[in-house]
């Protein structure tokens, strides 16, 4: 096996991950979500399908992908996640900008032996059985109160709005050109007692280690 320095692994998984929002095809390539992590340090077999018989999927096709195989590279605290019989939920704060494509991402899909279940949630009180949280960026007027709804809660924060991950949240999107990427607030995840693989810390684009829940 041809061994790869870190620097260039990154990289190479960095092109990997960026790859699905240039074209894959989801009935051979066993759905988008699956496309994210094509090679190397994501450890999925993917197969890559014409541009020609596959449109280019939209920027939230790639995010739901990404809430996906951010679940493949977090642990969460076994005894302080509720309802840990039950199924590994994806949810959704505010106004829901997926609309079916999260549904039809994840549909089918399992993570640590659970069926993947998404929903989608008014208020932060209702987040206790969520294992990921995207919160949607209209919500950024009370992000705030929201993350302190959360302090100490084993949930994974991710957004797309602006300044996230500086204010608290744990994972943010972003735009580099056409490509999703995203940033990680490592202080913020490890107060929730959540365990972030060392191969996602790679491919983010910066991780913060100093940022407090809530700090604007």
């Amino acid at each position: 096996m041809e061994k790869i320095a870190p620097k260039k692994a990154a990289a190479r998984t960095a092109d990997a991950l960026s790859y699905t929002s240039e074209g894959r095809c989801r009935p051979r390539c066993r759905g988008v979500a699956r496309a994210v992590v094509a090679t190397l340090l994501w450890s999925l077999l993917v197969i890559p399908c014409p541009r020609a018989q596959q449109p280019k999927p939209s920027e939230y096709q790639v995010k739901a992908a990404y809430l996906y195989n951010f679940g493949r590279f977090v642990q969460w605290p076994t005894k302080d996640v509720v309802n840990n019989d039950g199924p590994f939920t994806i949810c959704v704060l505010g106004q829901d900008p997926f609309g079916p494509v999260l549904d039809s991402t994840l549909a089918g899909e399992s993570l640590g032996g659970k069926p993947v279940m998404t929903r989608r949630i008014a208020k932060p009180q209702e987040a206790s059985d969520c294992r990921i949280l995207f919160i949607n960026s209209k919500e950024e007027g009370r992000l705030q109160e929201i993350l302190a709804e959360l302090n100490g809660a084993a949930v994974l924060t991710v957004s797309d709005m602006p300044a996230f991950s500086r204010r608290g949240g744990m994972i943010q999107f972003v735009l580099e050109g056409d490509k999703v990427r995203f940033e990680i607030n490592l202080t913020s995840a490890e107060a929730a007692k959540l365990v972030l693989s060392s191969e996602l810390l790679k491919v983010a684009t910066s991780v913060r280690k100093n940022a407090r829940a809530g700090d604007s």
